[in-house]
């Protein structure tokens, strides 16, 4: 039975210490978009630097993979909230250590590998700290998993909200030579401030009742749980990547790709941050909203509405932003971020969580989390390579990519059946695809 306070303290643990990493981890990825090109790659041309700078924020996403393996490995062996604490630290000192990196023309090519390094440790800690923030969330829920579980994901844009609004507070206070050379430091090295405030909340959760009650029912089977997961999971896991690449394509999108192309099409720095810092707010009730009501209508329904309707979506993205409106690209970033993209993006952690066994479940949410969260990753990247081939154009052709992604996710939503009512304590053999 789990305890009321520790639910608590778990739901706030998991949402605090998913708003560090992304704080951490979306920090990098609007920095990449607005300074380390000109910061790190300085002797490329403006548009080789932003495809390179976008390259680097990419590598993250390729890591997170393998954080979800190694941690998800330990985390199913020894429990949930021991790797929480590894994650963290990890995350605040790879964050905090690119607040201090020398730039391209101090130490020359040094300085984009230090970056990229950095950025493959902060990969590797979030992608092992979303699926045990999640569990220790989950886990702990006897009811309204949905709800609770949400509170991760929830924090992504909370983190994303203040990592801009810092970002944007220090070029707002300074001018924009100064806030190249050491302006855009400040938000890194808060990091660590934040590692303290959240190791200290996160040393107060208890492990979750789920594992413990596993962990005292006998000893864990001999095969890594990477094993068993591709063992006797792996049409969910296969299913459960498929459901999460359109919310990430969509992320990666509205995030960073759109920052450094309303930058392009004229729009001021500031304007773009204003607009991205409001709808992130925005998002976390969306996030919280839509994964409330799929604890009563079930995840599907609410994940293929959205799936259809981000499909749809990706056509007006661009004529929004080329209209030269600030009202418009602000209008684009709320349907989108705030709207839309919680849609499919909220149930996405009860549902992951659902889809696998207790002593394989961190290693199999993770996994199948990341290799989506790819997505967001390295659609930006192709998109910018897009714009490099076209000339500056090809948004036609970028929307058709996003809407295929969306038909995708509406496929393997389709294959898999319902697991809202899933028992996350006998969850040991049911697969979670539909027959």
């Amino acid at each position: 039975m789990s305890d009321p306070t520790q639910l608590r303290r778990a739901v706030a643990s998991s949402f605090l210490g998913s708003v560090i990493e992304y704080y951490d981890f979306l920090l990098y990825a609007t920095a990449s978009a607005l300074v380390f090109g000109k910061v790190f790659f300085s002797d490329l041309s403006p548009l080789a630097a932003t495809v390179a700078s976008l390259g680097t924020f990419a590598t993250g996403y390729l890591a997170r993979p393998l954080g979800g393996v190694i941690f998800g490995h330990f985390g199913d062996r020894l429990g949930r909230k021991r790797m929480l604490v590894l994650t963290m630290t990890l995350m605040g000192v790879a964050s905090t250590l690119i607040g201090v990196l020398p730039t391209y023309e101090q130490i020359g090519t040094l300085a984009p590998v230090a970056l990229v390094l950095l950025r493959v440790a902060q990969g590797v800690a979030v992608g092992g700290e979303w699926g045990g923030a999640v569990l220790m969330s989950a886990e702990h829920a006897t009811g309204r998993r949905g709800l609770w579980a949400s509170f991760t994901n929830a924090g992504a844009p909370f983190g994303m909200l203040l990592s801009t609004a810092a970002l944007n507070g220090s070029a707002a206070m300074m001018d924009e030579q100064a806030f190249l050379s050491w302006g855009w430091r400040i938000p890194f090295l808060l990091s660590i401030v934040l590692l303290a405030i959240g190791l200290f909340v996160r040393a107060r959760v208890a492990e979750t009742p789920v594992f413990a009650s596993a962990a005292s029912s006998g000893p864990a089977r001999r095969s890594a749980p990477l094993l068993d997961v591709l063992r006797h999971h792996p049409r969910a896991l296969l299913l459960g990547i498929g459901v999460g690449l359109s919310p990430f394509v969509l992320q990666g999108t509205l995030t960073t790709f759109l920052v450094s192309y309303g930058v392009q099409a004229g729009f001021a720095r500031q304007q773009v941050l204003s607009g991205l810092t409001l709808t992130s707010g925005l998002a976390v009730l969306g996030i919280i909203g839509w994964s409330a009501l799929s604890d009563r209508v079930g995840r599907r329904p609410i994940v293929l509405a959205g799936a259809v309707a981000a499909a749809a979506f990706a056509f007006a993205i661009f004529p929004l932003a080329d209209s030269g409106s600030v009202g418009l690209l602000t209008l684009a970033l709320v349907l989108g971020q705030s709207i839309i993209h919680p849609m499919m993006y909220g149930p996405l952690a009860a549902l992951y969580a659902e889809l696998f066994a207790t002593r394989s479940r961190y290693t199999g949410a993770s996994l199948g989390y990341q290799i989506a969260g790819l997505g967001a990753g390295l659609a930006p990247l192709l998109f910018a390579q897009i714009q490099a081939t076209t000339g500056g154009g090809g948004t036609g052709l970028i929307s058709a990519v996003i809407a295929g992604f969306c038909l995708l996710t509406v496929v393997c939503t389709a294959a898999l059946r319902e697991t809202s009512r899933t028992d996350l304590v006998s969850a040991a053999d049911h697969s979670g695809v539909s027959r």
